[in-house]
């Protein structure tokens, strides 16, 4: 335990199980998928329909946030898995913390707690927001650190497991400035006038997903993998949850290159014709 984490774990344990009431809605808010990033992808919609001088912009800012933060939580899951293992706080053995009602003595078993995982997907979507608006973003990161805190004080996370996940999601978040990528995701909005259908119900599931961290499409993988395995009690999420997320990654990415690179094509054809 360093200088840092163990004063605050210590302050803010002091409150713990004082108040059933108190202590059952952090918990609540820790585990709930709509009050945790739930809430940061409504606000991620109102921004993308909330009409603008510069829409084009700002939707090509909120396309990469997806995929940053698809990334971010990627590098925060294979950090977690490549470091050295660092149990929870609230099964450290020598910091004897009151565990908080309703909290279960077994949360996130196994589960290292550097980088908190939950704040670099929260910061990063927070991040992407400040850049589509700085009162919008403001609010985002506000309730970014809100959640975090929520974590600290239930003994989930250290406070340098959520400063080191916050600063790798804002750090990521910065990818939206990288000009290549914005031609990309400029080419992918083509779909919104296109097929708005298709390009409206995959976001939709893209911004579900992403509010529980992929955790429905990591256990519908695990089961079948399971299945075709026969194989029920290994534990396989952590290997197959990583090489899943990079594949569907990787088919997004191709796709968005066919697609710039057929918008360029034609152009270069009628250049020879005329030549």
């Amino acid at each position: 335990m360093n200088w840092f984490d163990f004063p605050i774990v210590h302050f803010l344990n002091s409150f713990v199980h004082r108040s059933w009431a108190a202590d059952a809605l952090f918990v609540e808010m820790s585990g709930n998928t709509l009050l945790r990033a739930g809430a940061l992808m409504a606000v991620y919609w109102w921004a993308w329909f909330n009409p603008g001088k510069e829409t084009g912009e700002k939707r090509e800012i909120l396309t990469l946030t997806l995929f940053n933060s698809v990334l971010a939580v990627l590098v925060a899951r294979a950090l977690a898995a490549g470091l050295p293992f660092r149990e929870r706080p609230l099964r450290n053995p020598l910091l004897h913390l009151q565990l908080a009602y309703t909290l279960k003595p077994d949360t996130l078993l196994h589960w290292s707690s550097f980088p908190s995982d939950n704040a670099v997907l929260c910061f990063c979507v927070a991040a992407g927001l400040w850049m589509v608006s700085r009162r919008l973003g403001a609010l985002a990161i506000g309730y970014a650190a809100l959640i975090s805190f929520d974590r600290v004080f239930l003994g989930i996370h250290y406070p340098t497991d959520v400063l080191g996940g916050a600063l790798l999601g804002l750090g990521i978040a910065y990818l939206c400035k990288v000009a290549r990528l914005r031609s990309a995701a400029r080419a992918l909005l083509e779909y919104v006038d296109r097929a708005p259908g298709y390009f409206y119900g995959f976001l939709f599931v893209w911004t579900c997903e992403l509010a529980e961290m992929f955790g429905s499409l990591l256990k519908t993988a695990k089961l079948l993998l399971q299945i075709a395995l026969k194989l029920p009690r290994v534990r396989i999420e952590e290997l197959v949850g990583s090489g899943l997320l990079v594949g569907l990654l990787g088919v997004v990415t191709l796709l968005i290159w066919r697609k710039s690179h057929s918008m360029t094509e034609p152009a270069g054809r009628a250049v020879v014709r005329r030549a």
